[in-house]
């Protein structure tokens, strides 16, 4: 599989070669199944084009993350069929997985990519639990006629694999009987205001090795307001970086997407708010 550079980079510095790399980030621009509000498509790109705009150092961590090297990689084909696409999503990152050290992160695109890109990571970890965070329970075996849609995003994975779910506030009634059941742990956010314990739960759920699938709208719409579909009361951006950096501190995490990140018009919120958030899960992890 050959891996090439993207044109528009995560960060203004040089990419440097694939051995080298500490992370690498890969735009995935696939949009089919939204809903409500359009412009998933449109959301790697946007989060490139605004991590420019981000200061090198990090105030938190007190360093320069980006000197642990980050490889920006050319976006994932997204042409042709639904059934076409999955498959070349998933041979793409088993590709990647074989030739590439460190950890991925995926800019999406929809949530439902996550079903292209976890099935390598589960092969390769046994015991690979996932921590979902998200406004939606997206275990819908189907929703609008196929199963590839971002509101079943999570459901194939779920079977398989210990899921862990956090700021769930949104709950379809064909998917009730799937939440906090079997694999799947869900912390739904009305009954969890305690961060402090929140995260305990959380890691007392996770297994050793974590991939972490990061829904925008998990995070309250004053975070991040550009996204197809926006939920009130969600996480608060202190609060969910608490929750990442103790789950990148004690677990191993492997990979992580970052999706549904849909750009409003005049507004580069959430965009510049998702390239300073990936930035800072590096941090965790470096």
């Amino acid at each position: 599989m050959k891996l090439r550079p993207n044109r528009v980079q995560f960060l203004p510095h040089r990419n440097p070669p694939l051995e080298k790399a500490r992370f690498a980030v890969i735009p995935v621009p696939y949009e089919r199944t939204t809903s409500y509000m359009k412009g998933t498509a449109a959301g790697p790109d946007a989060v490139l084009k605004a991590s420019p705009q981000l200061e090198l150092w990090d105030e938190e961590l007190g360093k320069e993350t980006w000197r642990e090297g980050i490889l920006t990689l050319s976006a994932v084909d997204v042409g042709g069929g639904e059934k076409a696409f999955f498959k070349r999503l998933e041979s793409y990152t088993a590709g990647l997985l074989s030739s590439f050290k460190g950890v991925p992160f995926f800019i999406g695109g929809e949530h439902s990519v996550t079903q292209g890109l976890l099935p390598p990571f589960q092969r390769m970890y046994p015991d690979l639990s996932i921590l979902h965070f998200d406004a939606h329970a997206d275990l819908r075996a189907e929703y609008f006629g196929t199963p590839r849609s971002h509101a079943c995003a999570l459901y194939p994975a779920s079977r398989i694999s210990r899921t862990v779910q956090v700021g769930i506030r949104s709950v379809g009634h064909d998917e009730r009987r799937r939440v906090d059941t079997g694999l799947v742990r869900t912390f739904l956010m009305h009954d969890n205001p305690d961060i402090a314990r929140l995260e305990k739960k959380v890691l007392r759920a996770l297994s050793g090795t974590v991939y972490m699938t990061i829904d925008v709208d998990g995070f309250d719409p004053s975070v991040m307001p550009g996204t197809g579909t926006p939920q009130p009361g969600g996480f608060a951006w202190h609060d969910a970086l608490r929750l990442f950096r103790a789950v990148c501190r004690e677990k191993k995490v492997v990979g992580i997407d970052l999706v549904e990140v849909s750009p409003l018009k005049g507004s580069p919120v959430t965009e510049f708010a998702a390239a300073k958030l990936l930035y800072r899960l590096m941090g965790y992890l470096s």
